[in-house]
């Protein structure tokens, strides 16, 4: 199967991954949450190619999580802005950081990066039911498949 027909799966983790399942993407995200807007900041940053970089960028603007605004007219300059879609990602960076910390720990550096704003307390990120406001765990959930999925 190619990349892009993920996009047409029923899976939803199929469809997640057509959008932010590679490595340079997940970085980008990373650095707009962190206030980068220009490319060539991005660049700098992550020391991509610009073909690879441009890319990313072309396919997160396709796919609705970015937008690209005219910051300057002569000559034009335009900057990448997080949309509501690409804002609704931040659970999944967050959780990815934690599990990153907890799993694959880095021996130089704090794991207790994630900060809230005001106090500068330090975050523990937990995903938990909307209604009951339980946690979620590999033992309090099951999956209902759809009847438009494959039968086994």
């Amino acid at each position: 199967m190619r990349w892009n027909d993920l996009k047409e799966e029923s899976c939803p983790v199929a469809r997640g991954l057509s959008v932010i399942g590679d490595r340079w993407t997940m970085m980008v995200l990373r650095d707009c949450f962190q206030g980068i807007r220009r490319f060539d900041d991005f660049q700098k940053r992550l020391g991509i190619t610009r073909h690879v970089l441009a890319d990313r960028l072309r396919k997160l603007e396709e796919d609705g999580v970015l937008e690209r605004r005219l910051y300057q007219d002569r000559p034009p300059r335009h900057e990448y802005r997080l949309t509501e879609k690409g804002l609704a990602l931040l659970p999944i960076l967050v959780t990815l950081i934690q599990w990153a910390n907890t799993w694959e720990p880095h021996p130089e550096q704090d794991d207790k990066i994630l900060r809230d704003r005001e106090t500068g307390a330090h975050v523990e990120p937990l995903v938990v039911d909307s209604e009951t406001r339980q946690p979620l765990t590999h033992r309090t959930l099951r999956r209902i498949e759809s009847s438009a999925a494959p039968k086994a």
